[in-house]
């Protein structure tokens, strides 16, 4: 039973993979580019050579974090959009902690920075999952709330009293001293981040955890049956609030992450849409965090390859969401047809 399922999955992945492709070309034929050229430079500008995956990495980053801030309260029956707003929340109140610290030595700056980013994650994650325990209130809809409210919060502190004043009219901080950079290290001529083999074992130990301990066997029960973990003493108030700070954590390190060590700066820009495509990736990979490890290679590398879609085809940089959303559209087609034929 087990290796017909193996088999089935991965059938069900190369036809995912075949349909996308095809739905991709056509899409290019559509914008009046030669798709199949097109397709190969979009491969190449992905992962054609060292500096193309070090940036796939770079933007798989984020999509990791946020995908797994997306599945960790799915194993709860939670539904969060939050990772986006998170994300700029934990970012936000890190760029606090630098610019308080902006002088101070790596052991000063980084734990601060790090502790008040977390923290802020935590808190825009915890205040859903304490309105859905206590009040029942839809996390959906809080989470998407939140997430124009952060970054509003954002852009406000950008304009306004964070802005440097050198910055010529453009709303942004000052840069980031050197010590709130993450180290990172060259392997055959990929630059990989600290950051990214954090993701990876983030996601490695949740799997783990929520396979294989008690606590994650308490998160299904209260997902499949409250009533019935209720009565076996589990509470339902402090799990929703534990799983979602913790998603709210993750987001937040992935803000801190594009704003130290990528933008070197807190601007409006800070995300392109990670969340989102967190939000996809969680799904695609069936809140899997194993699964959503090379989903999030994927996904990066297709944000990656945006610019060969502008030197090669004349397509904007919008058109990496469209392949996203197609992506996206594609496995859900092939798997609901593959449902209901099996039914």
């Amino acid at each position: 039973m087990m290796a017909s399922q193996v088999v089935r999955r991965a059938g069900a992945l190369c036809a995912s993979s075949a349909l996308f492709v095809a739905v991709a070309l056509a899409f290019f034929a559509l914008n009046g580019s030669p798709p199949w050229s097109v397709f190969v430079a979009m491969i190449r500008g992905a992962f054609g050579d060292g500096f193309a995956i070090s940036i796939s990495l770079l933007k798989a980053t984020p999509i990791l974090l946020c995908a797994l801030s997306v599945a960790l309260p799915a194993r709860m029956g939670l539904v969060t959009v939050g990772a986006e707003g998170q994300l700029y929340f934990g970012a936000m109140l890190g760029t606090a902690a630098v610019l308080h610290l902006v002088n101070a030595s790596a052991w000063q700056v980084m734990p601060a920075m790090l502790l008040m980013c977390l923290l802020g994650g935590a808190l825009w994650g915890a205040i859903p999952g304490l309105l859905r325990a206590k009040l029942d209130v839809n996390e959906t809809i809080v989470t998407i709330l939140l997430n124009y409210i952060a970054m509003h919060l954002v852009e406000y502190a950008v304009y306004g009293p964070w802005k440097d004043p050198e910055n010529l009219g453009w709303p942004a901080t000052i840069a980031f001293p050197d010590t709130t950079h993450f180290p990172a290290f060259v392997v055959a001529d990929v630059t990989i981040h600290l950051e990214f083999l954090l993701a990876c074992i983030a996601a490695v130990v949740m799997h783990a955890v929520i396979t294989k301990s008690r606590w994650g066997l308490s998160l299904t029960i209260l997902r499949s049956n409250r009533r019935a973990a209720l009565m076996a003493g589990l509470s339902y108030t402090k799990n929703a609030v534990a799983v979602m700070a913790l998603s709210g954590m993750l987001a937040a390190f992935a803000g801190i992450v594009q704003t130290a060590d990528v933008q070197g700066r807190l601007q409006p820009d800070i995300s392109v849409g990670y969340g989102l495509s967190g939000f996809l990736v969680a799904w695609l990979g069936g809140q899997n965090f194993l699964r959503i490890i090379p989903l999030s290679l994927l996904m990066g590398g297709l944000m990656a390859s945006a610019d060969s879609l502008q030197l090669f085809a004349g397509l904007p940089f919008a058109s990496t969401v469209v392949l996203q959303g197609l992506l996206f559209g594609s496995v859900l087609a092939l798997n609901g047809w593959l449902r209901r034929r099996s039914a």
